[in-house]
């Protein structure tokens, strides 16, 4: 992972001279003595893991480098009419208790941004059956 994310290519480890049952002069593979830059060709990076296990158990894996993230034309927030804010429990009376919680918390953190907090709140919290939506505005 870290060799496609820093795009180089890591020297192979516990070998010293290439075996001679290979003919390292066919082909493009070959044994890197040392660490190289991992040039962009245009396709994704790919390589293959492989580890073997002292009692038997191997595993291999073929990883691909994840596509670059889409550029945003603006990273201004956008204002937003209202603002949701998503609580929930396991039971009526802890949903309410959360709902006193949150506001306590807000009133010792008046500086949080509401458009942060809803976010927070819809992406970060466990989703229990009992739920609530308290919508408000940014101001």
């Amino acid at each position: 992972v870290h060799a496609i994310r820093n795009a180089v290519l890591p020297q192979t480890l516990h070998i010293d001279e290439p075996t001679p049952h290979v003919d390292w002069t066919t082909g493009t593979i070959r044994l890197l003595t040392e660490q190289r830059p991992w040039p962009q060709t245009g396709h994704p990076r790919r390589a293959a893991v492989s580890a073997f296990g002292v009692s038997g158990t191997n595993a291999h894996v073929i990883i691909e480098q994840a596509p670059e993230p889409a550029e945003h034309e603006s990273h201004e927030r956008r204002s937003l009419p209202v603002v949701p804010w998503v609580i929930s429990a396991r039971s009526r009376d802890a949903l309410t208790a959360q709902a006193a919680r949150l506001a306590h918390h807000l009133d010792r953190h008046p500086e949080l941004d509401p458009v942060d907090v809803g976010y927070s709140l819809a992406t970060t919290r466990t989703r229990f059956d009992h739920r609530a939506v308290i919508i408000g505005t940014t101001q």
